[in-house]
């Protein structure tokens, strides 16, 4: 498990430059063994694009945790069409887990911490463990927390993260969706700049952080998988 030092040096050498980032990683590695982990939210068309006129097949993980936007699974089907991805996986939360601690659907209104882990965090971390690293679409512009994230991610299991778009701004992928034609999530055009599950997603006002919309009113600014 990991990456050869031949591919982190690849990447590394591509510096901040999205597509040469990716062709290190995806050109590079053995064939299926770095997955894309993506929300199909609001500015993840352009990454998914870069990655699919490389290899349309590079497994494509997204968590369907059962608590989406009806938009954004048929966003998530727009997109898969349009890029020709053939490797989209949807990851569910195991039903028993389900049964046993969310049977009412109803953990996010009362334990947000605990529905993550049990939507989220469980379920990729069973789905990475055939792979050696996963590319993510976070980036710097994104919140303060994630002002210094670095393009490669060293991970304490022996994976890495790859985080391709980090130096990219707000501007810069609308440019690029434009420049592709690529289509927008339906719920862009409401105000909602960063979407996860729909009970724990707002639309944010002019001049709010992007991810302000997530977890409003509470001190929780992340799922937990990049924790």
């Amino acid at each position: 498990m990991g990456l050869e030092p031949s591919i982190i040096h690849a990447i590394e050498a591509a510096g901040e430059d999205a597509p040469a980032i990716l062709r290190a990683a995806l050109g590079a590695s053995p064939r299926g063994r770095i997955g894309l982990v993506s929300s199909f939210g609001t500015e993840s068309a352009v990454l998914l694009a870069m990655a699919a006129e490389i290899d349309p097949s590079v497994p494509v993980l997204f968590l369907e945790t059962g608590q989406h936007f009806p938009e954004t699974l048929a966003y998530r089907d727009q997109l898969v069409a349009r890029l020709g991805l053939t490797g989209v996986l949807d990851i569910h939360p195991d039903p028993a887990q389900i049964a046993a601690r969310d049977p009412q659907g109803q953990l996010w209104a009362f334990d947000p911490d605990a529905c993550c882990a049990l939507r989220k965090v469980e379920p990729l971390d069973e789905a990475i463990i055939p792979f050696d690293a996963w590319i993510t679409g976070r980036k710097r512009s994104q919140a303060a927390t994630r002002a210094h994230l670095p393009v490669i991610e060293p991970q304490a299991d022996g994976r890495f993260k790859i985080n391709p778009l980090a130096r990219w701004n707000a501007a810069e992928l609308d440019a690029e969706m434009t420049r592709r034609d690529l289509p927008r999530h339906p719920l862009a055009a409401q105000g909602y700049r960063s979407i996860g599950c729909a009970p724990c997603t707002r639309p944010v006002a002019e001049g709010e952080d992007p991810r302000a919309g997530r977890w409003a009113g509470l001190a929780k600014t992340e799922c937990g998988i990049h924790v």
